[in-house]
């Protein structure tokens, strides 16, 4: 992934879901996986604005 983005917490090996924060921005993202298949998605507070990882939000 590089050292933009890392891993925050991660459910699974080969399948499961992994949180990913984009360390310039403090975005936190969803990332579900099973074997060859996925999808990624925005984590979002209540009003709909992007979560933060408060040791990278700007």
């Amino acid at each position: 992934m590089g050292s933009r983005f890392i891993i925050k917490d991660k459910d699974g090996f080969f399948e499961g879901t992994r949180i990913i924060v984009d360390t310039e921005t403090g975005v936190q993202y969803l990332m579900a996986h099973w074997t060859n298949i996925g999808g990624i998605t925005v984590l979002v507070d209540k009003d709909g604005k992007p979560l933060l990882d408060p040791r990278f939000a700007k």
